[in-house]
């Protein structure tokens, strides 16, 4: 009898159960937050503190932008309308966003012509940035220095001509000497393309242009963040290669190159920027020929340079002593010569540990590009500080204006920040 009840309540489980969903405080926001907020008593009264800040911060910034207003004529105008309620005038911004981001002499009725500079250098930079795309892109890179100029100064375009036939010409010299000479073929195609240059510009000079094909614009008519813009882009693009030969000259076994890099690299890095720009406004001029006419642009972007590429060859020197010893034994055993050696094994290396140096360098250097209002150039800071805050209409405003000018800058740097990122992830060869 018992056998048979046994049986009968006897229960075999076919399927399993489906998996329990954990406790609340172990998943979701309430794990996290356990996790990274209050893991600890102290961890607890941080965040408590930190919340209370950023209330503190919100409830006074929240109202003055969501009150701000967009259409008043003038600052006393703003006033009147908000009538003692919080709120911004940011009025300012859309009477003069011209000023602000073209300055105020560059002709209105040209500003298509940077701004056709401004989206042909994005399609410029992309192939170098993001090597996933055609290299037949790499064109549009190789010409765009030329356009950029012609288009943003304007006048006749055999100008930009001749300094892109000088370029081919000094790289045409180059590629016959180098398998001589890694010297001989570098300078000879530097000298090739200057000797073109002197010529190409005494032709040019003797031709002349009665009706260019755009309206020439010189330099101290540009002003505003295209002004920041130019002396960013321009400045760090030629700054990474001088800083690359400089880091190479101070590691040279040549006394002479060594010790020239040497004493650029120490000088430069010891004297200020703001000090290099005011040589550049008032003594850098007398270095030139008479009548040359080399304005205060150029002037200014041969200092920033210098000085960023003397930081930059620090940061790749750096990148060169980290590198072991055996990648300099590899590429010898490899039958390789100075030039094929430092292109194809080591500073690529070298160039990968350094990334992070040379982003903060280049972060840097783009805001400083604001220190060149002190020596009367109208950058955006320099439009804000001058021609606005004179003007009786908005004297007065500066939350407004220069939290603009902070978050046009917050973009731009972040923007390269996360780029290297990305970059840093992307060249992760080493398995962790």
């Amino acid at each position: 009898m018992s056998d048979t009840h046994s049986e009968s309540v006897r229960f075999v489980r076919e399927t399993s159960l489906p998996p329990a969903e954990p406790p609340v405080a172990e998943r979701g926001i309430y794990k996290w937050g356990r996790e990274n907020l209050f893991a600890t008593p102290a961890n607890g009264a941080l965040t408590i503190v930190a919340l209370y800040v950023i209330y503190l911060v919100l409830s006074g910034t929240l109202p003055w932008l969501f009150n701000g207003l967009w259409t008043t004529n003038s600052l006393s105008e703003c006033r009147e309308v908000l009538d003692g309620r919080t709120g911004g005038c940011f009025s300012v911004l859309t009477e003069r966003w011209n000023q602000l981001i073209f300055g105020f002499k560059y002709p209105p009725d040209q500003y298509w012509r940077p701004m056709l500079a401004f989206v042909m250098m994005l399609l410029a930079v992309a192939p170098v940035l993001f090597f996933d795309l055609p290299r037949k892109m790499l064109i549009i890179t190789a010409l765009f220095p030329f356009t950029a100029y012609w288009l943003i100064w304007g006048g006749t375009i055999l100008v930009p001509l001749v300094a892109l036939l000088g370029v081919v010409v000094g790289y045409i010299v180059y590629s016959r000497l180098v398998t001589q000479n890694f010297a001989l073929g570098f300078f000879g195609g530097v000298a090739a393309a200057i000797v073109f240059w002197v010529f190409g510009g005494w032709i040019v000079d003797s031709i002349g242009v009665a009706n260019p094909m755009l309206e020439a614009v010189p330099s101290r008519d540009m002003g505003g963040f295209m002004l920041n813009m130019m002396l960013g882009v321009t400045c760090v693009s030629l700054s990474l290669p001088i800083g690359i030969a400089l880091a190479l000259g101070r590691q040279s076994s040549m006394p002479l190159i060594k010790w020239m890099s040497v004493i650029f690299i120490e000088f430069i890095r010891g004297v200020p920027l703001i000090t290099l720009l005011f040589v550049a406004n008032v003594m850098l001029a007398y270095f030139f020929p008479p009548g040359s006419g080399v304005d205060l642009f150029l002037r200014v972007v041969i200092m920033i340079t210098m000085f960023s590429a003397a930081y930059i060859a620090e940061v790749i020197r750096g990148g060169l002593a980290a590198l072991p010893k055996g990648q300099y034994e590899a590429a010898d055993s490899l039958g390789l010569d100075y030039a094929q050696a430092m292109r194809l094994i080591i500073l690529p290396q070298a160039l990968k540990i350094s990334i992070p140096g040379i982003v903060n360098i280049a972060v840097g250097l783009f805001k400083d590009t604001t220190l060149v209002s002190v020596i009367s150039m109208f950058d955006l800071i320099g439009m804000i500080r001058g021609p606005i805050l004179a003007s009786t209409e908005w004297n007065g405003v500066y939350w407004e204006l220069f939290g603009f000018a902070a978050a046009l800058f917050f973009v731009v740097c972040y923007g390269i920040s996360q780029y290297s990122q990305w970059l840093e992830r992307r060249l992760a060869t080493d398995h962790r």
